[in-house]
């Protein structure tokens, strides 16, 4: 469920994603808006680097230069690519082994004929010659065994190698695409995903279920002053904050611009609003200074919403409360911890919540 906040986020990445399509005169085709909303955004860490690389370099984004940044980094094949290459080479490595079990087998059933023949021979046989030639044939056809059996066996741990390689190669993929390019965190896919299945199990267990929406306070103001690549630094400084601070179970994601969203299982609201103050405090804590230049920027503060899991509702409803628990505690004058039970409270009292301490707010 879309909320006003994504309304307005929205609106003003493709308000700045069509100024830069004007400033580099880039025909206005759907995946060019695309290229350039992923851009303002801050979504892909790498397409970031490379535009800003080509910037510097050439002043302004050619159409071809718009096309293969699109291509490299954004196309909606590039992924599935990945995974058909790596899903031919297990085919062709299954091919492959088959054909060496084959060969092992029909080895195996010879194998047998000889000995079969041998013992008819022996059982016919008068005379030592006989007897040596048998034993001299046996002797032969067991070396060729064990000779087929030791490539046998060479080829199985090769084949088990390279299967673990392109499993490796599969994670890896599976991986990249449930991360966030810039901050290295969760994206919104996993965090969709992670959420999903954390509700299944509280609606079976019913264990407690919290969500946190976190927002940086004024990141529009730094963004615009120090420009995209310090914003950059403070969304991988945000998230690595919050990474730290997280455990076992619970997701740290990035949900969309400067905002993220922690999952926390097994958490009632007492705790979330605990481990929330404990995010805020973490990330106010980090002094963010310019890599250029070395110069201290200040520090930066966080607004935080929590909301607890009803049993059988929707995740919208969740997300939703808890961001209308950020966006109050934002009213409040930011850099604080508010819950769903602040919200209620707000409009019964038709009054501003003021923000306080995380050991007073219940």
């Amino acid at each position: 469920m879309a909320t006003h906040s994504d309304f307005e986020r929205t609106i003003e990445f493709g308000d700045k994603a069509l100024k830069h399509l004007r400033v580099h005169e880039g025909p206005a085709y759907p995946k060019n808006y695309e290229l350039w909303y992923t851009y303002v955004a801050g979504f892909n860490r790498q397409l970031n680097q490379a535009l800003n690389d080509l910037i510097r370099k050439d002043g302004k984004i050619t159409p071809d230069m718009m096309d293969q940044i699109y291509e490299d980094f954004l196309s909606p094949g590039r992924m599935g690519d990945r995974v058909e290459e790596v899903n031919s080479k297990f085919v062709q490595e299954f091919e492959v082994l088959m054909n060496a079990l084959d060969q092992a087998s029909d080895s195996t059933s010879d194998f047998g004929a000889s000995l079969n023949n041998a013992n008819k021979e022996l059982l016919s046989a008068t005379g030592s010659d006989q007897i040596k030639q048998v034993v001299q044939k046996l002797v032969s056809a067991t070396k060729e065994m064990e000779s087929k059996t030791d490539a046998l066996e060479d080829r199985l741990a090769a084949s088990k190698q390279q299967i673990d390689v392109l499993h490796e190669t599969l994670e890896t993929v599976r991986t990249e695409s449930m991360t966030d390019a810039l901050t290295g965190i969760a994206n919104r896919k996993r965090f969709d995903e992670t959420l999903s299945l954390e509700i299944a199990s509280a609606n079976e267990t019913k264990e407690p279920l919290t969500l946190v929406i976190g927002d940086i306070d004024h990141f529009k103001k730094f963004n615009d002053t120090f420009g995209h690549q310090t914003g950059d630094q403070v969304l991988r400084l945000v998230a690595f904050s919050i990474r730290e601070t997280v455990k076992g179970r619970d997701l740290a994601s990035r949900y969309g611009g400067e905002e993220f969203a922690v999952v926390l299982p097994h958490t009632n609201m007492e705790a979330a609003m605990i481990v929330s103050d404990q995010m805020r405090k973490a990330v106010m804590a980090k002094e963010l200074v310019k890599k250029s230049s070395g110069e201290s920027l200040g520090t930066i503060t966080m607004s935080f919403g929590v909301s607890l899991y009803r049993t059988g509702e929707p995740a919208e409803d969740l997300i939703a409360r808890a961001d209308a628990a950020l966006y109050t505690a934002k009213d409040a004058g930011r850099n604080c911890v508010m819950n769903e039970s602040d919200i209620d409270d707000s409009v019964l009292k038709n009054s501003p919540v003021e923000c306080s301490d995380v050991e007073n707010v219940a």
